[in-house]
């Protein structure tokens, strides 16, 4: 699912650059710029980031402190992976549960971003949830797989080294 997602909101990455392109163009070459294009882009981002967040962290892509986890055994960078995935989940759960009242606060009052073209933001709030939860899921999965590996000394599920071969990535 998280992979899914994650694949799924690539697809904004190109929309992000449409529309920031059109507003240059727009405000430089025709100083006409538009009311929307800067929400969108930033609406775009955001969901680029929240619902990519948990394939980043499936991926291993998100940030060390190389110098100190470089260093370390196999077995001690699960337990940083352990600790540190307590920390995160605390927060994701922190993120959820704010995220959530701002939802139920912007579907009662009507909020919207204050710009000239206004757009609903109740849709952020609820992305922000989402990607927490989906966060939450994926911290769950490599917790399980790294309290295994503690414990047992070896990987509870082997992974190929690349899983993304069919398609070059």
């Amino acid at each position: 699912m998280v992979r899914f997602i994650g694949k799924s909101v690539s697809v904004l990455m190109p929309l992000l650059a449409i529309v920031i392109a059109y507003e240059v163009g727009s405000r430089y070459l025709f100083n006409q710029p538009t009311i929307w294009a800067q929400d969108l882009a930033l609406f775009f981002f955001a969901y680029l980031v929240g619902l990519g967040g948990a394939y980043a962290y499936q991926k291993k892509t998100h940030i060390n402190v190389d110098i100190l986890y470089l260093a370390v055994s196999p077995k001690t960078k699960r337990i940083f992976d352990v600790l540190t995935g307590i920390l995160a989940a605390f927060f994701m759960f922190v993120l959820m549960m704010i995220a959530y009242e701002k939802f139920g606060e912007a579907l009662q009052f009507n909020y919207r971003k204050m710009s000239n073209w206004a757009p609903h933001t109740h849709h952020f709030w609820m992305m922000l949830v989402i990607s927490g939860a989906l966060i939450t899921l994926q911290i769950s999965s490599n917790m399980v797989k790294d309290i295994y590996y503690v414990i047992a000394g070896q990987a509870l599920i082997s992974e190929p080294e690349e899983e993304d071969t069919e398609d070059g990535n």
